[in-house]
């Protein structure tokens, strides 16, 4: 009898895996274990739901039961994985034993909360997932004030759509400029201003030290939080608030893979063909350690299932990543950015060329050698993102 692949998730990067495969082998058994329903959504729309007037709902492409039928998976759906034995190769779930022949792990990566105290530092929200969002949504619709903690990516993502959506938004920071790890600074400061414009609140050079709860009046209608939370900055600052969202960063979920005996490190480590250390295991996406670094963009999460399928399939296929842009979803400040476009250390001597004007700016990031390592483009200079991204690539 031949053992089915068994996949660990059911998120973009593991999705991609089974559509890759039944592009190419209609008759492969697989089976994919999740601990939530299994649909099929486009998890970077969250941070658009408010602004759109849509629910987690409306994001949902294709049921679990359906995405199942139609590219014939035996799907089990909420439901807990326990332990991988990869000597005997089994999964335990929810006390059962299942074979696998080949396993991969795509079990993705969970919202990191800074260490906080308070009585209320268990309202703090994530929004990583379509069960989170749904489980916040009530919450989210109703508050007026919002607090995002992490000015990265997602934080600054999520910010404008809720300050689009008329709430007020305070947005925090340890580092000193908003997308500190992607920005040169004279975009950050842009970009501040623009958020500025739009009513959010940014405190930066800041963290958040505690959370408490206070009682809403009895005044309050009954449609209105049932209470505001009380946030204290390590500058003495306080913020009142009615939901706090925790936007600081993605931890890989790598816990299964250590008790395995896996090699894990800041994810689960695999080689040029996502093989894990075990030979008849792998990990694609949020979870998986590639080259050091852990990708958690959905183009990376593409190419590695389609690598991965031709190498299940009997084709070794090495995962050849380009520079890869991403298209960050601040419709009310556009960017456009690719490569390195800020100083991974000191030592990094980096230089920019500006070009800039009312209606937008085009920067590219230079080495010391003059060689092209990175760009940013914003507003209505997104049409020279392309070309720049073939320059990077060259």
């Amino acid at each position: 009898m031949v053992q089915p692949l068994v996949i660990i998730g059911s998120g973009f990067a593991a999705y991609q895996l089974v559509k890759a495969i039944r592009r190419q082998d209609k008759a492969m058994p697989i089976q994919v274990f999740t601990a939530d329903d299994g649909h099929d959504y486009n998890k970077p729309d969250l941070s658009n739901v408010l602004s759109k007037k849509q629910t987690a709902r409306d994001l949902i492409r294709m049921s679990g039961q359906d995405f199942a039928q139609e590219h014939q998976i035996e799907l089990h759906a909420n439901c807990h994985v326990e332990a991988v034995n990869t000597t005997q190769q089994y999964l335990e779930v929810d006390g059962k034993r299942y074979q696998y022949g080949k396993l991969v792990l795509a079990t993705g990566a969970k919202a990191f909360v800074p260490p906080i105290s308070g009585d209320a530092a268990d309202r703090v929200l994530t929004l990583n997932s379509l069960s989170e969002y749904e489980g916040a949504e009530n919450t989210l619709q109703q508050a007026n004030r919002i607090a995002v903690i992490g000015g990265g990516l997602i934080g600054t993502e999520l910010a404008m759509d809720f300050a689009t959506s008329g709430k007020s938004v305070v947005v925090i920071d340890p580092c000193q400029a908003l997308m500190a790890n992607q920005l040169p600074e004279l975009v950050a400061i842009k970009l501040e201003r623009v958020m500025a414009s739009q009513g959010t609140s940014i405190c930066l050079s800041d963290k958040v030290e505690s959370i408490s709860s206070v009682s809403a009046s009895a005044s309050a209608s009954a449609s209105a939080p049932t209470a505001s939370i009380h946030v204290e900055l390590a500058s003495g600052k306080v913020l009142e608030v009615d939901a706090v969202i925790s936007a600081a960063g993605l931890k890989p979920n790598t816990q299964l893979a250590v008790n395995a005996g896996l090699k894990v490190n800041r994810g689960i480590v695999v080689d040029e063909y996502l093989q894990t250390s075990n030979s008849d295991v792998y990990a694609l996406g949020d979870c998986a350690e590639i080259n050091g670094n852990v990708l958690a963009y959905l183009q990376p999460a593409l190419l590695s299932a389609n690598a991965l399928a031709k190498t299940l399939l009997g084709q070794p296929t090495v995962l050849v990543l380009p520079n890869m842009m991403v298209k960050v979803k601040t419709p009310a400040f556009p960017i456009q950015l690719a490569g390195q476009n800020v100083g991974r250390n000191d030592s990094d001597a980096l230089s920019w060329q500006i070009e800039a004007n009312a209606s937008g700016s085009t920067v590219k990031t230079l080495d010391e050698n003059g060689q092209l390592t990175g760009y940013v483009v914003t507003q209505q200079h997104l049409p020279n993102a392309f070309p720049l991204l073939k320059e990077l690539n060259s």
